[in-house]
């Protein structure tokens, strides 16, 4: 039985700004460290044998922050922009209230919660999971399979992939979730790759993109 921890990024600037931040490489606030250290306490009794991060500095500032936090800095680490957030193309830098206003409220919730309809210039949740979940299954998963403790820190989308997969999640129900900033989603997964138990954790306070 292997082990499988999801943490999206602790809040970014972007976030707090409200702003679509896709591939924009943004810091983390006070509050994203402070959501990072608060995951991290909730796994602290876990040893971690390989970690995963995208290629985005928000994502492995988390992840540093994590495994200083449970006392494992030295974990290897693999960051590929397979698991960078969904790029949103246009919109980024946007303000989504500002964006609302200028495109109309039904045409920015199609390009944020369609499935497959991107925003210009952008990716859909579709083509996220097309690069995040070929990535995700080659390198990621076999580990699991095998019996390792493996801790991937990515993004919302990205992460939405992967959840989706292993919870059999349809296109309406994966554009529904909602995968908050901080708090460890962990699966316990068997040798042939099914989910034996998921448990989502929750933060005091916690940010929704």
């Amino acid at each position: 039985m292997g082990t499988l921890i999801l943490i999206r990024h602790g809040q970014s600037q972007w976030n707090l700004e409200n702003r679509f931040t896709g591939w924009v490489d943004i810091p983390l606030t006070d509050a994203g460290r402070a959501e990072a250290r608060q995951g991290a306490a909730v796994i602290r009794h876990l040893h971690i044998d390989q970690a995963f991060t995208s290629a985005l500095s928000r994502a492995q500032e988390t992840l540093r922050i994590v495994l200083e936090t449970i006392g494992q800095p030295d974990v290897p680490v693999e960051a590929d922009r397979a698991l960078n957030e969904r790029h949103y193309g246009d919109l980024q830098g946007l303000n989504k209230a500002e964006t609302a206003k200028r495109f109309g409220e039904q045409q920015v919730r199609l390009w944020r919660r369609s499935y497959d309809i991107a925003p210009p210039g952008g990716e859909s949740l579709k083509d996220t999971s097309e690069r995040t979940l070929p990535y995700f299954t080659s390198k990621i998963l076999p580990l699991v399979t095998a019996g390792r403790c493996v801790l991937v820190v990515a993004h919302g989308n990205s992460l939405r992939s992967i959840v989706m997969q292993l919870d059999g999640l349809t296109k309406d129900e994966v554009t529904a979730l909602e995968i908050a900033t901080g708090p460890p989603i962990l699966y316990e997964i068997n040798q042939t790759g099914r989910v034996v138990t998921k448990v989502v954790h929750q933060l005091p306070s916690s940010t929704k993109q």
